[in-house]
């Protein structure tokens, strides 16, 4: 079975031509094929097979001028010639090389010019090893700390300047510091403490600019604590509080005199 595209091009937009081929005898004996597994050809999932079927030849191609081959050989080189390949031009030929060598190695990668592969790196590591990414310069990398952080160390994320770090922060972090959040200026981190607060400590957030927030406080805060609520400029807001100190009275009621 041959790929879709027709063509059998290589990385500089040449014809590639088996019969002037240094691997001509690994055609010959069906270990690579024309449009289909070769390395020659720029296309990756045809490197990618030609190394799926020569994976002893690999450590030839580290140095390769086209970065598909450099990357894809990185896959199956020795471990022994990847260090080399943490200082690649490219970040994907930079990436393979880091999942395959001992963190000791790969986390200089931590402050890899390209995003991309500090996000990767970031998805592998543990607390102290990204502890030190937690000022990167992108949000998204932050983000992906964020997430995987143990809770009890997101305390130092409480002040990220991104939103969406800190909603996913106040999501983990232990029930202990929500407080220190409760006042944050994004209606959506708020919205998640408020969610995640035992009703006692919600009338700190009944008088929040945002009604999805005073919605919530309405809909657990204790009884007594809700009055203020059922006046609400917001009728959600204010059904929710009618209805639920109108259940509180119904309830009193049938207590026994």
């Amino acid at each position: 079975m041959t790929d879709d595209i027709d063509e059998a091009l290589d990385w500089r937009g040449e014809q590639v031509d088996c019969g002037t081929c240094a691997l001509q005898a690994l055609a010959n004996a069906g270990q690579c094929r024309l449009k289909h597994a070769c390395v020659n050809d720029r296309y990756a999932r045809r490197i990618d097979r030609f190394f799926d079927w020569n994976p002893a030849l690999a450590n030839s191609y580290v140095a390769h001028a086209h970065f598909e081959v450099r990357a894809i050989a990185a896959k199956h080189a020795s471990i022994f010639l990847l260090p080399s390949l943490l200082d690649d031009p490219e970040e994907t030929v930079r990436w393979n090389a880091a999942r395959r060598l001992p963190k000791r190695l790969a986390l200089r990668l931590r402050s890899d010019v390209h995003r991309e592969v500090r996000i990767r790196i970031a998805s592998v590591l543990d607390d102290a090893e990204l502890m030190p990414m937690m000022a990167d310069p992108d949000y998204y990398v932050r983000l992906v700390i964020a997430r995987r952080l143990s809770p009890a160390l997101l305390v130092k994320m409480i002040d990220d300047q991104e939103a969406e770090v800190r909603r996913v922060v106040a999501q983990r972090i232990p029930r202990d510091f929500l407080l220190q959040m409760a006042a944050d200026r994004d209606a959506n981190v708020r919205l998640e403490i408020a969610q995640r607060l035992v009703p006692e400590q919600l009338s700190l957030l009944r008088y929040d600019p945002d009604w999805r927030v005073r919605y919530e406080v309405a809909s657990r805060i204790g009884i007594g604590d809700i009055a203020g609520l059922a006046d609400d400029s917001d009728s959600f807001v204010q059904n929710m509080a009618r209805s639920r100190a109108a259940g509180g009275q119904e309830r009193l009621g049938e207590i026994p005199g």
